[in-house]
């Protein structure tokens, strides 16, 4: 049986430029189909639907949409979509937080991939304690499995303290008890569980205890949001990525005075801003993960 490796997965699927392998050996697919332990998801990231800035975004009603259109066209459809946080942008109008959140809703979906997860942001959550994103999204905590892999969203938002709080630390504690030591766990959050940058508020305050609960388990990463950038860490032997956002990015940690967004530059429109696909090898465990700009290169 013949194989071709991940970088011609990659060429069929139309995605490009591998920026991050974790614990990356030996992927190969074999040509017929690919094995059912190996599989690949989308994840979107604070797409702030509502922001209205023309000097940071003079798209900001169409970068969603762009990015819907790009998933789609994905000749290789992902296994599922999740977006970790911040669908929307902040209002203190409740009425208002609920018409974004339904805008949002029937905009993603058109994705024609109909298993997509949604967590929260604290532009969504923090306000109601996730009382309007739970009428349409549902749970603002969770866990699911995908071929062998176990998920676990956790929401770090909706407590205006950026904090998981002691009900939801119990709870993974619980949801932990039933799972092996060698099992490969992917955690989604919206905010760093690690204090990557306390004073522009990129940590989560009870975030290290949730990081002691997964340091018994061999193989877990973490995929969050928030900070609009690309992000890689390690806590122990815990690996953590955040991803671009979708409206406008942040500067690096520390980096700046102020956490501001950085303006839209007309000579390189969408700069810093995108998704990625993430492909996953359960038997290793190892990710891929490949960045995708907002607008792909056009062919010279």
């Amino acid at each position: 049986m013949s194989t071709f490796k991940r970088r011609d997965f990659l060429k069929l699927a139309g995605i490009g430029g591998v920026v991050f392998a974790s614990r990356l050996s030996g992927f190969s697919f074999a040509a017929q189909s690919s094995p059912p332990e190996e599989f690949y998801f989308v994840q979107l990231s604070d797409t702030h639907w509502g922001f209205n800035d023309p000097k940071i975004n003079p798209d900001a009603e169409g970068t969603l949409k762009k990015a819907v259109d790009i998933v789609n066209a994905l000749e290789h459809q992902p296994d599922f979509i999740v977006f970790t946080g911040d669908l929307t942008h902040s209002t203190d109008d409740p009425k208002l937080r609920r018409t974004r959140l339904r805008e949002f809703r029937d905009i993603v979906g058109h994705l024609k991939v109909k298993d997509v997860r949604f967590m929260p942001g604290e532009h969504d959550a923090a306000l109601d304690n996730g009382e309007a994103y739970q009428e349409f999204f549902g749970q603002t905590h969770y866990t699911f499995d995908n071929k062998g892999i176990h998920f676990i969203a956790l929401d770090n938002v909706s407590d205006p303290k950026a904090q998981l709080g002691t009900e939801q630390l119990k709870w993974l504690a619980a949801d932990l008890q039933q799972l092996k030591p060698d099992a490969p766990i992917v955690v989604l959050t919206h905010r760093p569980l690690f204090e990557l940058y306390p004073q522009w508020d990129w940590a989560t305050r009870d975030g290290a205890e949730a990081l002691s609960l997964l340091a018994a388990f061999k193989h877990v990463s973490v995929f969050y949001g928030h900070i609009h950038q690309q992000h890689h860490h390690q806590t122990g032997h815990i690996q953590h990525h955040a991803a671009k956002s979708l409206i406008f990015p942040l500067p690096a940690p520390g980096s700046a005075p102020k956490r501001a967004p950085i303006p839209w530059n007309e000579s390189a429109p969408y700069q810093g801003m995108g998704l990625r696909s993430v492909a996953a090898e359960v038997q290793k465990p190892s990710y891929t993960l490949d960045e995708i700009n907002l607008t792909p290169k056009q062919p010279s």
